[in-house]
């Protein structure tokens, strides 16, 4: 058996001796360098647009804008964003294109013999604009006084409404009320490797861009639509992927650099052409986690039971949509907790502003709203003088419960289990360990009447797979390779476009091929990530990868051996995967089965605050999750650990600073993702292992579900030290100090 097993990843070797490369490190020797321009304005109308300098400049090859672009739009969910904003605009776009609504729309894309010389032609481009009035922020885009896409009729553009039972009432019958406004966060992704392609055509003609994403054939969907051809005329593959976290779902340089490979072989020119950009390039021309904002009020009998959720959530998408629709979807549903709620009324917004694009972001809106459901549940359990984890337990979800959405649940609710194992492992009564001596500065041991210590809880659900009626499935081949007189197979070939960002998955891929093909896993040969090799495997992401492609892996595994039964040498199998179908909400009501599968989750957080500096220092996290069935150990608690550190920065450190449309810190140096001196002093990973019926050997996705808990642990840890709660974050010691002094008069 190699599932369950902790056999060395199978790109262990090359990423730490350096042999992987990654799209930067795969140059062509005869390329030609790209250089992106954005256009530098969060709103402004292009007036004239002049490149005669530019065209001129020494290297210059070509420039490529918007009139190269056969139809000049894209976007993942919705076409509401060009290819590049230009003057040209003859009605190949469903938006405007001559109106820059993002600092970093792209304007054109110059290409030189060497690097130097495309920045230094791009310099020289001359772009006259009209300045247009700004939105920077929900509060003042909901007016709709200033229009972010002026085809429209309101900067609120996707909204989503849960009626369940009377809210009213259900406040009524309440003996307290909690209620809150909560402010949430922009997050940088600021994943190790950049964005970076390269493009040529490729032996059959076929524009082909080597890059790093999340999604190869989704990839080509985008491109092909922009050049107005057939998909199976563009072909996409991934080299070494550093890091992606949802940061590389949407486009960045696959479109633009599958134009330019087409403009230059229409002039005539057979080269390959390489771009890549800048750390600040990249913190500036990506999406990132949304900010929202979220009112909310939650009420409870005086003996802890839930009589009534109510709340107003306010997404802010940015200047396009991206996944904010989805977004605003999983933030929707877990704005109300892993509770039985019997009362509900919410209305969830996503708005336009002329800001940086929101979009996926490990966990997808659930970070969000369980920040606010866990902050309401701890804020409770105070009020009432009560066991937080004790009032959970009272109103978990179980499999007989209907749910927020009043179609009932997948089967095999976990809620009561991580919360019954977290109570056992950190009860709330327990004293708290004693810890190291702590510097909250470099050079001073705080005093020890400064420093405060606190426990705080929180309890989650997350979504595995696709949701609201959004087509799931997952493609994968294999062939079995043999002498025609053996039994089985001597060697197996897997073909899979699942994308390995870092999480493991081409390792876990190749377990579960050994294991339901009985074979070694030295005797698999892998091809991953290529739209001309590999079936539609979706993205990596929404926790859903190992699941779907170990259900495609296990049902091409069984088509090989019939294959092989049949005396085909050799054996191919191939299989398409499809989970139950979910569905879209009802615009009203609510009412709908958007998932088909949870990952369950509860973290317990101590920390140790020093109240006169405002430093936090978190001393001991549990998680615990059930994942149904551990695929390999190892990487199962890597992914927990990487989780909690990334959580760890969102909550604490991770401040970026946007302003009238701009990012004002776009620097690693004024960005401060933890380091390692910074991370959680201890991090204990308990597993459970309850099977999913519908999971690959009853395995369940874990990869988001680590961080979606830890910011309101955080908090309740932090108000059990202080008595203060804070419902914004990220809690540097300004805005920790702030708080403090506020509460303290």
């Amino acid at each position: 058996m190699a599932v369950g097993k902790t056999p060395q990843r199978i790109d262990a070797v090359d990423k730490v001796t350096g042999a992987a490369t990654y799209p930067a490190d795969r140059v062509p020797d005869n390329a030609l360098h790209a250089v992106v321009v954005f256009t530098n304005q969060p709103h402004a109308r292009l007036v004239d647009l002049d490149f005669t300098d530019t065209l001129t400049a020494p290297g210059v090859v070509t420039v490529v804008t918007a009139a190269d672009v056969p139809v000049n739009e894209y976007g993942l969910t919705l076409f509401d964003q060009p290819v590049f904003i230009g003057l040209d605009d003859t009605g190949r776009s469903s938006v405007p294109c001559d109106v820059s609504r993002w600092e970093a729309d792209h304007l054109a894309v110059v290409v030189a013999e060497n690097l130097l010389q495309a920045r230094e032609a791009s310099a020289l481009i001359k772009a006259q604009w009209e300045i247009l009035p700004l939105v920077s922020d929900v509060s003042t885009a909901r007016s709709d006084e200033v229009l972010v896409h002026p085809n429209s009729t309101s900067n609120t553009y996707h909204e989503l409404r849960i009626r369940k039972g009377d809210s009213a009432q259900g406040m009524e019958l309440a003996d307290v009320v909690i209620e809150d406004t909560y402010e949430l966060p922009h997050q940088e992704h600021a994943y190790l490797q950049v964005e970076a392609a390269t493009a040529w055509l490729d032996d059959n003609k076929r524009v082909t861009v080597e890059t790093s994403g999340q999604w190869v054939h989704e990839d080509r969907e985008q491109i092909a639509h922009a050049l107005d051809v057939d998909p199976e005329e563009v072909r996409v593959r991934y080299a070494s992927i550093g890091g992606a976290f949802g940061g590389k779902e949407d486009m960045s340089l696959q479109i633009v650099m599958a134009v330019t490979i087409k403009k230059l072989d229409q002039l005539g020119v057979r080269r390959p052409v390489h771009c890549n950009w800048t750390r600040e390039e990249s913190i500036v021309g990506h999406h990132k986690r949304h900010r929202a904002t979220v009112h909310a009020r939650l009420g409870a009998t005086a003996d802890g039971i839930i009589t009534a959720v109510e709340a107003e959530v306010l997404l802010d998408a940015g200047a396009y949509n991206y996944t904010s629709n989805k977004v605003l979807g999983n933030l929707h549903l877990s704005v109300a907790g892993a509770y039985d709620v019997p009362n509900a009324h919410i209305d969830s917004k996503a708005i336009y502003t002329h800001s940086v694009p929101g979009g996926a972001f490990r966990g997808f809106g659930g970070p969000q709203g369980a920040f606010v459901a866990e902050s309401q549940m701890n804020k409770m359990a105070h009020a009432l003088g009560l066991d937080p984890l004790e009032l959970r337990s009272r109103n978990a979800l179980n499999d007989l419960s209907d749910g927020i959405t009043q179609s009932g649940l997948p089967e095999g609710v976990g809620v009561n289990r991580v919360i019954e194992a977290c109570a056992e492992k950190a009860p709330a009564d327990a004293a708290l360990p004693r810890t190291p001596p702590f510097r909250s500065i470099a050079s001073l041991p705080a005093e020890m009447g400064q420093l405060k210590q606190g426990r705080g809880y929180a309890v989650g659900m997350k979504n595995v797979g696709f949701s609201f009626g959004f087509p799931e499935a997952c493609e994968a081949d294999v062939v079995f390779h043999g002498d025609p007189d053996t039994d089985r197979p001597t060697r197996v070939e897997l073909f899979h476009s699942a994308a390995e960002v870092g999480q493991g998955v081409h390792t876990a891929l190749v377990q579960m091929v050994a294991d339901a093909a009985d074979i070694s896993i030295s005797n698999i040969d892998a091809i991953y990530s290529d739209t001309a090799t590999g079936g539609d495997s979706g993205s990596a992401s929404a926790s859903r990868l190992t699941f779907m492609a170990g259900n495609s892996v296990l049902g091409a595994v069984e088509e090989a051996e019939k294959a092989w039964a049949d005396g085909a040498r050799p054996a191919v199998g191939h299989f398409r995967y499809k989970p139950p179908a979910t569905e879209a909400l009802d615009p009203e009501t609510g009412v709908g089965q958007p998932n088909f599968c949870y990952g369950y989750m509860a973290q317990a957080v101590d920390l140790t605050v020093d109240v006169a500096t405002g430093h936090i220092r978190v001393d001991r996290v549990l998680s615990i999750h059930d994942v149904g069935k551990v695929i390999h150990p190892h990487m199962l608690r890597g992914q927990i650990e990487g989780a909690i550190a990334q959580a760890h920065g969102y909550t604490l450190s991770e401040q970026l600073v946007v302003e009238e449309g701009r990012i004002r810190n776009p620097r690693l140096s004024q960005y401060l993702i933890p380091g390692i001196g910074d991370v959680p002093v201890k991090v204990e990973c308990l597993i459970l292992e309850a099977a999913d019926p519908l999971g690959p050997w009853g395995a369940r996705g874990v990869s988001e579900m680590p961080y979606i808990t830890y910011a309101p642990a955080v908090t309740a840890a932090l108000h059990d030290a202080t008595g203060v709660w804070m419902n914004t974050f990220p809690l540097t010691p300004s805005v920790v100090l702030e708080h403090l002094s506020a509460a303290s008069g």
